[in-house]
């Protein structure tokens, strides 16, 4: 269990015990559309607040499969970033009609659901444990879903909208993460076009590397190459890869510059 999906998991659990569902204070969290500009603190407080055991059971089930490999990936901070976003954006797609009050973290999980799938297109989902369903596939049918459900007015007391605005703040963070992530500058800039190494070299040289005296900035790349050579092999790994992990197992680095 990582720290922020721990700390996400027990937040809505609290919440949930001691706001009870129809009292005064809940009404005064829960996002009602219209009254968004009125009540500018909704947007947030909304996706902690849950209509019952079973809203509150599903998403938090789905949180805790999805979210800590999603925040190993990302880091804490950028992966607390896209859970909030992706709630915002929940909130702001359900200014499309017919308005009616909102809570839940359905958003924020889609969300995390959503980039669990960018970087893990092909795994397998068992849908209620027994079907199984690549993640990319299965969150193409959760967006044709709430497209047709919500523009065909099948409510049924669930937000399809804020779905579809989670999906979308899920793929802004991520798109927004990847264009001014200092590792991928840092890419950019290599002079070399990249070293060429074989598999059991890149292996040797991968063991030299000590993570723990790399700066912040590389220390991203440098997970995001350990994530990518344990799902895909060391056959994977780009020229400028290889490049990163020829310079960084010669000894301690600097930041980029």
């Amino acid at each position: 269990m990582t720290p922020v999906v721990r700390q996400l998991l027990l937040a809505n659990v609290v919440v949930f015990l001691l706001v009870p569902r129809g009292s005064e204070l809940f009404f005064n969290l829960w996002l009602f559309p219209p009254l968004m500009l009125a009540r500018p603190w909704t947007p947030f407080t909304y996706m902690f607040l849950h209509g019952g055991f079973m809203h509150l059971l599903f998403n938090m089930i789905a949180l805790f499969f999805f979210g800590p490999r999603l925040e190993s990936m990302l880091g804490s901070r950028h992966f607390l970033g896209l859970y909030m976003l992706s709630g915002v954006m929940g909130a702001v797609a359900s200014l499309i009609p017919p308005y009616a009050p909102i809570v839940g973290a359905s958003g924020a999980v889609f969300g995390v659901l959503l980039g669990y799938a960018m970087f893990w297109p092909r795994d397998q989902i068992l849908i209620w444990g027994i079907v199984p369903v690549e993640a990319r596939i299965f969150v193409v049918f959760l967006t044709l879903l709430s497209l047709v459900s919500g523009f065909g007015g099948a409510g049924g007391g669930i937000a399809h909208f804020a779905h579809l605005g989670g999906f979308l703040g899920g793929w802004l963070y991520l798109k927004g993460r990847e264009r001014t992530s200092a590792a991928r500058r840092f890419q950019k800039k290599a002079e070399s076009p990249g070293v060429k190494m074989g598999d059991s070299q890149i292996l040797e040289q991968w063991k030299r590397i000590r993570p723990e005296e790399l700066h912040e900035v590389n220390r991203e790349e440098y997970e995001r190459i350990s994530e990518k050579i344990s799902t895909q092999g060391p056959s994977s790994l780009t020229d400028r890869e290889r490049t990163f992990v020829d310079r960084f197992s010669r000894g301690p680095a600097a930041a980029p510059g």
